[in-house]
């Protein structure tokens, strides 16, 4: 009996994900939204937005897509091999400049959250020509493109993060986390949840992959929404934890465990 299963290679599925991102990108530059594909391939608007979301097409379904939309395979094709270019993190060097400087990492932040030139000057104390000296620094570090008038191309993937446990990161955790949680959590678009459950291995795996996609879905609503008007969007910050715990209180009152030794002498006597 031979096996004839066929696995794609990794790379070739980045690849595709790259190009269903690369078509999203090109509808919304058309302005066609989810329900107006629906309606022009004979789908539901759920059905479009599950296989975007899942990034699991045909090639015909694609093929039936470009037809309706008049896009271009080529267009796309050359937007996702785009993608597969840019940087998913700096380098520590590329972090420690960055934090090292407050008014450099507000416009890497503000050009993260896809704010112009102008939106940044209307939000912050900065100068033009402050913020067009931090841009083009931001430029020599490959974070972003700066185009004629003061225009702005990232550089930067969609999966795109600061380094696990690097200087940005460590920054936050030293600095900021307390100015976060600093709060009663009881205004409107505020949520605090602590839950303290005992579970078995696989069920605290799979909650922590429901989280790594809860991020990621955050992280999708901000690229779909950054072609709204400046004034329709507003900043929040999202933290996600989880990590064995117990409140000091409770830990003060644990019992010590028995130690190797005492574990012997009982398994003997018996």
């Amino acid at each position: 009996m031979y096996d004839f299963s066929f696995q794609f290679p990794d790379y070739i599925m980045l690849q595709a994900t790259f190009l269903v991102d690369a078509l999203k990108r090109e509808l919304k530059a058309r302005g066609i939204t989810y329900a107006d594909l629906a309606t022009r391939i004979g789908m539901s608007e759920a059905s479009i937005k599950r296989m975007f979301s899942h990034k699991n097409f045909t090639l015909q379904r694609l093929d039936e897509i470009l037809q309706a939309t008049g896009i271009d395979f080529r267009d796309i094709a050359l937007g996702a091999n785009d993608e597969s270019r840019l940087i998913s993190e700096l380098t520590h060097e590329q972090e420690r400049e960055i934090i090292g400087n407050t008014r450099l990492f507000v416009v890497a932040v503000s050009v993260l959250n896809q704010l112009t030139v102008e939106q940044i000057l209307e939000t912050y104390q900065l100068t033009e020509a402050e913020v067009v000296k931090h841009l083009v620094r931001l430029d020599r570090l490959g974070f972003l493109e700066l185009l004629p008038n003061n225009r702005v191309k990232l550089l930067v993937s969609r999966t795109f993060r600061w380094i696990p446990n690097g200087p940005i990161q460590t920054h936050f955790r030293e600095q900021a986390y307390g100015d976060f949680l600093a709060s009663r959590f009881d205004h409107e678009n505020e949520m605090l949840r602590l839950v303290n459950v005992m579970l078995s291995k696989q069920s605290i795996a799979a909650l922590l992959e429901r989280m790594k996609q809860v991020a990621r879905e955050f992280s999708q609503r901000h690229q779909e929404d950054a072609r709204l008007p400046f004034e329709e969007r507003f900043s929040i910050s999202f933290l996600l934890a989880a990590r064995p715990w117990m409140p000091e209180t409770f830990q003060t009152l644990l019992r010590p465990a028995p130690s190797p030794t005492a574990s012997t002498r009982t398994v003997r006597r018996k």
